[in-house]
């Protein structure tokens, strides 16, 4: 369950410590114990390392995370955890078997994926600043504005699906999905307390090793200086 050079599952994960799609994948890595090798991949020096030769032949598209699996190649952290959970079914599953309950937790996720993340992703913020030339507390107002109504709808399927987590009282892709997305909301400076179903369960998560081991700042790049124990 952890991101050394041991693994048992020839599996290497691309990504990048302060990426909330990367921290996605590291929770479900986490979660199904599998071990994995950590490979960074720096998104800001030397003009991005995702943008470089060697990392575009991996992933054209330049994103991170990504999933190597002997000699397989799964781009976007939806795919990476769907391929994770259907190749290792053996160990703790992050998606129910029953179709309406799966379904249920895809779109929990959606709402994330599709409907929030985009708002707070690097290459977007970074052709505001170029394009419309947005300043810093601009971007972070237009942020706080998109993550507000879509945190409504999140505490509003929690106060109806929640238990323990965000589905019920098993860990899902729905939990993988949610701890990043308040990580990068309090990045944002978004207050996150007026939501009590999602705050429950946050803390809760957080009380787990598996979770607590996928956290950005206890990534092997994370700097020094924000690095936690």
């Amino acid at each position: 369950m952890s991101n050394t050079s041991e693994h048992t599952a020839d599996l290497i994960l691309y990504n990048y410590f302060r990426s909330s799609t990367s921290y996605r994948a590291r929770c479900a890595l986490n979660i199904k114990k599998l071990n994995y090798i950590y490979k960074p991949i720096h998104l800001i020096n030397n003009g991005g390392e995702q943008n470089q030769k060697p990392y575009r032949e991996i992933n054209p598209m330049g994103g991170v995370p990504t999933l190597v699996h002997g000699d397989r190649i799964i781009a976007q952290s939806y795919a990476i955890i769907q391929y994770l959970d259907d190749e290792f079914p053996k160990s703790p599953s992050l998606f129910p078997k029953n179709s309406y309950d799966k379904a249920l937790v895809n779109q929990f996720c959606q709402i994330i994926n599709a409907d929030l993340h985009s708002y707070a992703n690097l290459k977007t913020l970074q052709y505001l600043e170029k394009k419309f030339k947005i300043d810093e507390p601009a971007r972070t107002e237009w942020i706080q504005s998109w993550f507000e109504s879509g945190f409504a709808s999140l505490e509003n399927f929690a106060q109806k699906h929640a238990g323990l987590y965000s589905f019920k009282d098993t860990l899902t892709a729905a939990d993988c999905f949610l701890l990043p997305l308040v990580f990068t909301a309090h990045r944002f400076k978004i207050d996150t307390s007026k939501f009590t179903k999602i705050t429950e369960i946050v803390n809760q998560l957080t009380t787990l090793p598996e979770m607590a081991a996928a956290h950005p700042m206890r990534q092997p790049d994370t700097p020094e200086d924000v690095r936690l124990k």
